[in-house]
């Protein structure tokens, strides 16, 4: 065990751990939602990208000596690689606006520099996590910073999960392009279509969420580092703030820059918000999708059962042979979490006070866990779904024969009113419109072939 001291008085901590005794109590206090920091490798790598760039900044404006430098670069390269992630035991959820975290990423660094320059955890008048790797910062600069950084590195995995799946959409509706189907408003027959028309539908939904979040990403690129508490730059030397906008921006790869007044952006939640609304609107489009999905696969004896998902899993425990939609499902469930995330994170960013929102904590355990189930989301639905989906042809071959839908295309030459008498005719005798036309001799067979032709009515004739 080694002893350190803070405000508070001494704690005994075990000497085996890089954390110290701001993280130690906190480990104390938060015993909230059961999910550390740890879960989420993305916002520690950020918070070390951050600690990282302020380092630098605080050498070239003259904070600390060379060794100083060095010694926290090797331990911040070390987490940025993925080591030391064990350390870092604080719950998501917390008190304080962030501190818990900030201080665990402070000590678990300062110790581990410390052996880098030769000497043993907590020798902290070598190199502090106050006073050197927290130099110039405050938590309420270096925390939604790290924050800013850990959401779009989860993006980027985010946005190829979601390519992949925009993939498997398209690839099925061009294997699905000649399979003639009935189009539906309101749950009623409307017009044909192609199975391959309505899966091209479902990726090219998905790819304008894509696009949403691409360009909304850029808002997360402004910080307010060097802000220190509230936004004055109180205890950070002059070019401190530039400087480490600069640095972050080449250890990101990201157009990193400073907020244009510091003040406003520290009690500013506005990133968070629009990013979460990004999230929101992607969780509506997705679970439509799976509400169609489950729609169309329904039956299979008294559903539409128009295309087949994939068996996975015996589906109930009391009716034998029944399959159930349970991937479609489960991402259903995904989407729902995300939408109650988005309100969780609107209140939190309306429950600002002055020149500081202390709820950030909840706002990042909200869109860190939308982002990750929305990967793991994607990724499932596409292996064990979509690429699986097989269509029902003759399926859906039958219902454009047998629906009324079809009069749709008779009213540019029988105009709408006698359209609509053969819909209720063949409504009330169960015959088809094809047969109703022939009888009344409304039209010639070459009209015939030519306006209820079901791929003409799709627009992919010819195509």
């Amino acid at each position: 065990m080694r002893v350190e001291r803070d405000l508070l008085g001494e704690k005994a901590i075990p000497d085996a751990v890089y954390y110290g005794v701001q993280t130690a109590r906190a480990l104390e206090n938060f015993h909230i939602s059961g999910v550390s920091i740890s879960q989420y490798p993305d916002l520690i790598r950020a918070l070390a990208m951050v600690k990282l760039a302020a380092a630098r900044a605080n050498y070239e404006c003259q904070q600390f000596p060379e060794e100083v430098l060095h010694g926290i670069e090797g331990a911040c390269q070390e987490i940025i690689d993925g080591h030391l992630h064990d350390q870092f035991k604080v719950d998501l959820i917390q008190g304080g606006a962030g501190t818990s975290t900030n201080m665990a990423a402070n000590e678990v660094i300062a110790n581990r520099a410390l052996e880098f320059m030769g000497f043993t955890k907590g020798q902290y008048e070598h190199c502090d996590p106050h006073n050197h790797v927290n130099c110039s910062q405050s938590t309420n600069d270096a925390y939604p910073t790290a924050l800013h950084v850990a959401i779009f590195l989860l993006n980027a995995k985010l946005l190829s999960e979601l390519r992949k799946l925009v993939k498997a959409f398209r690839e099925k509706g061009k294997e699905f392009s000649e399979v003639i189907k009935m189009g539906r408003t309101q749950l009623q027959d409307a017009v044909p279509m192609t199975l391959g028309q309505e899966f091209h539908a479902f990726a090219e939904s998905l790819d304008n969420e894509i696009y949403a979040l691409e360009r909304i990403e850029p808002v997360l690129y402004e910080v307010n580092m060097g802000g220190t508490a509230i936004g004055t730059g109180l205890n950070a030397p002059a070019g401190y703030a530039q400087s480490c906008a600069g640095h972050l921006a080449k250890i990101t790869g990201k157009p990193i820059r400073l907020a244009v007044d510091l003040v406003e952006a520290t009690q500013d939640t506005q990133p968070f918000v629009l990013f979460s609304s990004a999230l929101k609107s992607l969780a509506i489009k997705l679970s439509k999708i799976c509400n169609d999905l489950r729609l169309l696969s329904s039956g299979p004896r008294a559903g539409l059962h128009e295309i087949n998902l994939p068996a996975m899993q015996p589906g109930s425990s009391i009716m034998p042979g029944k399959v159930n939609p349970v991937i479609p499902e489960v991402v259903n469930q995904v989407c729902f979490k995300a939408i109650a995330n988005d309100l969780a994170v609107t209140l939190a960013a309306e429950a600002g006070q002055l020149q500081l929102n202390v709820m950030e904590p909840i706002i990042a355990y909200c869109i860190l866990e939308s982002q990750t189930m929305f990967m793991n989301a994607a990724y499932t639905l596409r292996r064990h779904c979509i690429d699986g989906i097989t269509a029902n042809a003759d399926m859906c071959r039958k219902y454009v024969e047998h629906s009324i839908g079809v009069v749709t295309a008779l009213n540019p030459l029988l105009g709408y009113d006698t359209a609509t008498d053969l819909a209720a005719e063949a409504l009330k005798t169960g015959k088809g419109i094809v047969e109703l036309v022939r009888e009344r001799k409304l039209l010639s067979e070459e009209q015939i072939r030519t306006v209820l032709d079901a791929k003409t009515m799709t627009g992919t004739a010819g195509h």
